[in-house]
């Protein structure tokens, strides 16, 4: 789960722009427009189902139930053992995306990838760490088209075309593991499908670039270097982060060249990486649910993300299946 670079707290509270430009779909994709989409087949807020249960004997994060988190000063660096914490809630992760993934298809709603989410990570002892984060309300987040992150799942239905971030985290025995994939409903437009594809490879070659002794604005470099080539708008206002005993610890992580973010990367950090690549500009209207963050001029956006531990030469993937 992304975290926005400038504020602590969720994304602010303005409607998207109701003088967004209406983009059509990307060529060579066409659909039938259903609720909750308006009269162009952009995302509009759907109902939202309520919030699901937990069982009582699964272990919250010390947030559930407050507004604030206390998630800050808890460190970046983490010990061979609690890797291993890690590792263990980042497999889960994966595999409850992989549990959605096998459901996605056009005619399912949000709401009941939500549900398939949710009930794989608690059948396994852990718990859906966006649950009650700042408030959100479901276990995963679900990102259709043009919303960069944050998607709020609820009845909106996918279609042929579509494409959709799924996000998950879990939390178990103390630790977060935190990774996401965008999937392609049904069969996508050549642009769409490139885009995917190239966001995928994007967040790889920013893995690649993680080596103790360097600073994290590398990272961003090496994404924003290979966007460049197709022309990809990288988002700028939302990062990776630190990850473990903390949802988000506080550690930038930027997709793009920053050389203001200046932190040394040492053995044993552990953070995501998880570029935003859009097929457009990189402005973003926040809906007045505070959290679905969209692109200003519609155009569609994919995301890819994992959580890793550096290492004594590169970084190691943590949220595997």
């Amino acid at each position: 789960m992304p975290v926005r670079r400038t504020r602590t707290g969720p994304p602010g509270g303005h409607r998207a722009r109701s003088g967004a430009v209406a983009r059509a779909p990307p060529d060579g994709l066409t659909r039938l427009v259903r609720m909750p989409r308006d009269e162009h087949g952009h995302l509009t807020a759907g109902r939202i189902s309520p919030q699901r249960p937990v069982p009582k004997d699964v272990e919250r994060p010390e947030y559930v139930g407050r507004v604030e988190p206390h998630e800050h000063g808890l460190g970046d660096t983490y010990t061979p053992d609690e890797v291993e914490l890690i590792r263990t809630a980042g497999r889960i992760a994966s595999q409850a995306i992989d549990a959605v993934g096998a459901a996605i298809r056009p005619g399912v709603t949000t709401d009941e990838l939500d549900r398939i989410g949710h009930e794989f990570v608690v059948s396994h002892g852990a718990y859906p760490s966006t649950l009650g984060y700042r408030g959100y309300p479901k276990s995963l987040c679900s990102s259709v088209n043009e919303v960069i992150c944050h998607g709020i799942p609820d009845d909106t239905v996918l279609q042929d075309g579509d494409i959709v971030n799924i996000d998950i985290t879990a939390y178990k025995d103390g630790m977060h593991g935190d990774t996401n994939r965008t999937f392609v409903v049904g069969t996508a437009a050549p642009a769409v499908q490139d885009l995917v594809d190239r966001t995928r490879t994007a967040m790889e070659r920013g893995i690649k670039a993680v080596a103790p002794g360097r600073q994290v604005n590398v990272i961003g470099r090496a994404i924003e270097s290979y966007a460049a080539r197709f022309g990809y708008g990288v988002v700028r206002d939302y990062t990776g982060h630190g990850v473990g005993r903390a949802f988000h610890s506080g550690l930038i992580i930027p997709h793009h060249d920053a050389p203001q973010y200046d932190t040394v990367i040492e053995q044993g950090m552990v953070f995501t990486i998880e570029p935003m690549l859009t097929l457009g500009g990189i402005e973003a209207d926040i809906w007045a649910d505070d959290w679905t963050v969209s692109t200003r001029d519609k155009s569609w956006t994919a995301q890819f993300e994992q959580t890793l531990v550096v290492t004594e030469r590169g970084a190691e993937l943590l949220t595997v299946s």
